[in-house]
């Protein structure tokens, strides 16, 4: 069994399904939009309705400012990242997945980028990670031969 962290897109209607079969092959799954028991995931409206408005200097005052919103979301995230053993990136995704992504990467952890043809762009780098897989079916197999390692 392992314990994934699934990065992702909140628009990424894939992420569910990833969560859910992993979780049924008797994984421990993190789902960032429900982090824990009678806890939602993190978003920025609960900070500010009109931060689609901010601009730069705006954001990086309510990013480290203490929000309580923004100090539970990335502390459910980060502590995720740091229990996990294995990082799942399911694309496509933002700027956030990728960097809990490469995050992952730097701690020596199992990373795999599950692929879509939606939105796809070859990414060189992606082979920092462990592997790229193109559907669930094949990254509950590479899961399974990696069992024991990471």
């Amino acid at each position: 069994m392992k314990r994934i962290y699934v990065a992702s897109s909140w628009r990424n209607s894939l992420q569910a399904q990833v969560v859910a079969a992993l979780r049924e092959a008797s994984h421990e799954v993190y789902d960032f939009r429900n982090p824990a028991p009678g806890e939602h995931g993190f978003a920025w409206s609960e900070v500010d309705p009109d931060w689609r408005k901010w601009t730069p200097p705006k954001f990086t005052v309510n990013l480290y400012r203490g929000h309580p919103a923004v100090v539970r979301g990335y502390g459910f995230d980060k502590a995720a990242l740091e229990k996990c053993d294995t990082c799942v990136c399911v694309l496509p995704c933002g700027r956030s997945a990728h960097l809990e992504a490469g995050y992952a990467i730097g701690k020596g952890k199992l990373v795999i980028f599950l692929l879509q043809p939606e939105g796809f762009e070859p990414e060189l780098m992606y082979l920092l990670g462990t592997d790229c897989v193109c559907s669930i079916e094949e990254l509950l197999g590479l899961l399974e031969m990696c069992e024991g390692k990471g």
